[in-house]
């Protein structure tokens, strides 16, 4: 059952990385835009993300085989994350990013995690029935 959910969630946060970075940097700068005025940065961030989500999208068909990537979504959001916390904290015109982008990116990883070492000891379980 967590593989469905596993798969479920690879989906959304697949497809929010490729569709959802520009409209809520739009919608809600202060949380998801870094910087004031034009910057180069949102650009860049969207083509990353999008990448990603593209590629989660594909591990969402068989998470099992994917995991490698499926791990790098979780380790390099709690980098991300972590390292924009730390930020806005210094930059008390980032603070935005506290309730916005650093709670999102901290939530993918737990989720993720989460699922992943649930469907892991499913198929430990599962093997040792078989076996």
């Amino acid at each position: 059952m967590s593989q469905l959910y596993l798969r479920i969630v690879l989906i959304v946060v697949g497809l929010t990385f490729i569709f959802g970075i520009y409209p809520l940097g739009v919608v809600w700068p202060s949380g998801w835009t870094w910087g004031q005025g034009h910057s180069h940065y949102l650009m860049m961030i969207i083509g990353v993300y999008a990448t990603l989500g593209v590629f989660l999208l594909i591990a969402s068909r068989d998470p099992h085989a994917h995991s490698s990537i499926i791990w790098f979504t979780v380790w390099s959001s709690v980098v991300h994350a972590a390292i924009m916390a730390w930020q806005s904290f210094a930059d008390p015109s980032e603070r935005g990013h506290l309730i916005g982008d650093v709670p999102a990116l901290f939530l993918i990883a737990i989720i993720l995690t989460a699922l992943m070492k649930a469907g892991s000891s499913e198929r430990v379980t599962t093997a040792a029935a078989a076996g």
